[in-house]
């Protein structure tokens, strides 16, 4: 019966938390809507992977799930949405629609929601199927516990900009 001893960065730690308590913004705009909605059911139960409660205010939220087309009208308040968001914040573009723009290849849909704000996991599909995006999730939350979400890197090249330029000063 020896002392059992744990080492881990508080980092580490808070990326763990993070990784299962996802607040969702959903930004639905097309017939996708019905299979995010059917994700939140109990056959697929979202709720497992600590994404189950929708914010409907940004600023409570971390996680925005685009679903479905983005007009050229719709990309202002898409990106003023975004930056209302807390940090860190993630995106997941859901369908093809929010990811290339779809079979829309018109003057009025964007090609693709990366046109106005960073992306953090694409989910194919014309809908995507639910367990799609129950893979999209986790990959998100792998990719939240390792560090690599987009704003999660630019936080910590900042820091790291930050610390060269105190470097250079002194």
């Amino acid at each position: 019966m020896g002392l059992e001893v744990t080492t881990s960065k508080l980092e580490d730690l808070v990326n763990w938390g993070r990784k299962f308590s996802f607040f969702t913004y959903p930004f639905i705009t097309a017939c996708c809507g019905m299979e995010f909605m059917s994700v939140a059911a109990p056959k697929y139960d979202i709720a497992r992977f600590g994404a189950e409660f929708p914010r409907f205010s940004p600023r409570q939220s971390d996680l925005m799930m685009v679903v479905g087309t983005v007009t050229e009208k719709q990309g202002p308040a898409l990106k003023r949405v975004y930056d209302q968001l807390a940090e860190p914040k993630w995106v997941i573009a859901f369908g093809v629609c929010a990811s290339t723009g779809g079979f829309y290849q018109n003057y009025t849909a964007v090609p693709g929601i990366d046109q106005i704000i960073p992306v953090d996991v694409y989910i194919p599909g014309c809908p995507p199927r639910p367990e799609q995006v129950l893979d999209g999730i986790m990959l998100l939350q792998k990719k939240v516990a390792e560090g690599r979400g987009i704003n999660q890197l630019r936080a910590r090249r900042e820091k790291l900009e930050r610390h060269r330029l105190e470097q250079e000063g002194a």
